[in-house]
């Protein structure tokens, strides 16, 4: 394992027709197992059908996501949308087999209950009939994440992508903060009618799937897709309100403090992300010295954190750079057949650059560090569970900011915690927007677009976009991928940032019980649904109540409002 390189890892498109029968004599090998450790080793060689096929789709979009541009790289992926709902079909079909199995309950005592609980949450989502719109969905997505990287951007005769132009967002320069967000919303209000119409196609299309399926509408459906199997949407609304009762107040104080600390009247649209006079503390280093200072960070924290780094670093498992025709935004990916992951990030020498790769970084340990999970199922958690490990990482290294921002840690570590709380609202007003918008699937783009303003009042109040085209008529939803490319997956990273501030408590009290405590959950990956895994870590659910609460209380105790 350590002497892995990415370079080296490849893996075949699966031809269909071998592959329809090899799945014909799994189910028919299942279907006459005599008991269950025959029926566990038909399931073990699915398995590893599995893991070949989710390593080839990891490395197909993340070729794709890494030179938009490349024809070879996009026909790769068309090719892979294509086959990706003929996969989907032939894993149903065991997986339907398997939940109505005679041996199911021997089965389940081996390889645990929450596998069978995903299946369950699965099998309703998909039926042939469907098969078609699916391979629209992801070419539309594709068609989303190409406009954005194709986006170039005209500065004070700087040419930039969107990536690139979001450094300027925290210039100390105010009159050039301003300029560059009026650059960027230009973009956005020049680009607005195609951005509309392949989310007015992606609403129909989704809706319509729904339909199909037996649903009334694609809110049922998205929370299946999510795997959400011990939550539902009552539980996310009681949440939701929660935020917006405690969390949405405290984050006017923020904005007021922010105001004062600036010297300026109001926090603007164009002020968000500056907290301070001088600007924002950045690394004192280009990529290669943050991965240096990287790399002693990690030897200093231990944990197995360490001899990780070192193996992804020296493997080739990132691409942190910004580049032309390179898709905006930061994720890991993994290769399931040789249990490495990937990190996927576009740095911009600002503080955004430690925050995305701690947090990505968190995702990578924990996809490594249950990578001899016995079945690919529970190599990850669901979601929510999955962003406790980002958002935790980036908490538990704050001790260590030093060796990145110098004199300005302190600085780093106050507009860390900030933005995490204000990160709350802004949050839980994406999922109700994508609630409202599915449960309203004919809404026209002016209506869409106003449900967006009136959730701004509601949870964010303090946003003033003054003269800003196109955020300051409700267009601000347009720049997150996530409403776009995967729907309702974003009140997770509320939930889990909920569970990371406790994780950063803990650690203010015992920092080694808090590292052995977030070890521990990144080993279980996903072998139990969300709130038994908060709960074996010894956090508080975000939807018990008094929880949110004690967090907000502890959290704004350390700031100074």
């Amino acid at each position: 394992m350590d002497s892995i390189h990415f370079d080296d890892i490849d893996q075949a498109a699966p031809e269909m027709e071998p592959l329809r029968e090899e799945y014909s004599r799994l189910r028919h090998q299942l279907d006459h197992a005599a008991d269950e450790a025959a029926a566990i080793e038909v399931m073990q060689r699915w398995d590893a059908l599995r893991r070949e096929h989710d390593c080839w789709r990891s490395l197909t979009h993340l070729r794709f996501h890494q030179d938009t541009t490349d024809a070879e790289y996009k026909r790769a992926r068309e090719h892979c949308d294509q086959l990706t709902p003929k996969l989907k079909e032939l894993d149903i079909s065991i997986k339907r087999l398997l939940v109505n199995h005679p041996l199911r309950e021997q089965i389940e005592s081996r390889i645990g209950s929450q596998a069978f609980a995903l299946w369950e949450a699965e099998i309703p989502t998909y039926k042939p009939i469907i098969e078609e719109d699916m391979v629209q969905q992801s070419s539309l997505s594709a068609r989303y994440i190409e406009l954005l990287a194709s986006a170039s951007l005209d500065l004070r005769g700087e040419t930039l992508n969107l990536s690139g132009i979001a450094k300027y967002a925290e210039s100390p320069d105010r009159g050039l903060r301003y300029e560059a967000q009026l650059v960027r919303c230009r973009w956005f209000e020049e680009n607005q009618d195609e951005l509309d119409e392949i989310f007015d196609k992606l609403v129909s299309l989704r809706h319509g799937m729904a339909r199909k399926l037996g649903f009334d509408n694609y809110v049922e459906l998205g929370y299946l897709l999510m795997q959400r199997v011990d939550y539902d949407e009552n539980d996310v609304a009681r949440y939701r309100q929660a935020v917006q009762d405690l969390v949405t107040p405290l984050g006017t104080e923020l904005r007021a403090w922010q105001a004062a600390e600036l010297g300026i009247e109001k926090v603007m649209a164009w002020d968000l992300s500056v907290f301070f006079p001088e600007g924002n503390p950045r690394p004192q280093g280009d990529h290669d010295w943050m991965i240096e200072r990287a790399r002693e960070m990690f030897d200093a924290m231990g944990g197995g954190l360490d001899r990780f780094f070192r193996i992804l670093s020296e493997g080739g498992f990132m691409d942190l750079k910004t580049r032309d025709g390179k898709a905006g935004g930061g994720f890991c990916t993994s290769f399931e057949t040789v249990g490495m992951p990937f990190i996927y990030a576009n740095f911009n020498g600002t503080r955004g650059d430690v925050e995305v790769f701690t947090h990505e970084m968190g995702h990578a340990f924990q996809c490594y560090m249950s990578r001899e999970q016995p079945w690919v199922d529970y190599l990850w958690p669901t979601y929510e569970s999955c962003e406790i490990h980002s958002m935790g990482l980036e908490f538990l290294t704050w001790p260590h900011m030093e060796k990145f921002f110098g004199e300005r840690a302190e600085q780093f570590r106050r507009i860390h915690l900030a933005s995490a709380l204000l990160f709350l609202p802004y949050g839980v007003a994406v999922d109700h927007f994508q609630h409202l918008v599915y449960s309203q699937p004919t809404a026209s783009t002016a209506e869409r677009h106003a449900l967006w303003q009136q959730l701004e009042r509601d949870y964010l109040p303090w946003m003033d976009w003054g003269d800003l085209p196109h955020g300051s008529m409700g267009g601000r939803w347009q720049s997150q991928r996530h409403i776009y490319l995967s729907p309702f997956y974003y009140i997770d990273y509320t939930l889990a940032q909920t569970c990371a501030l406790q994780f950063w408590l803990r650690a203010r009290e015992d920092s080694q019980q808090a590292m052995d405590d977030y070890v521990a959950l990144c080993r279980r990956g996903g072998e139990a649904p969300f709130r038994e895994l908060t709960r074996s870590a010894g956090l508080v659910s975000p939807f018990q109540d008094g929880c949110l609460e004690n967090v907000v209380r502890q959290a704004r105790a350390s700031l100074p409002i």
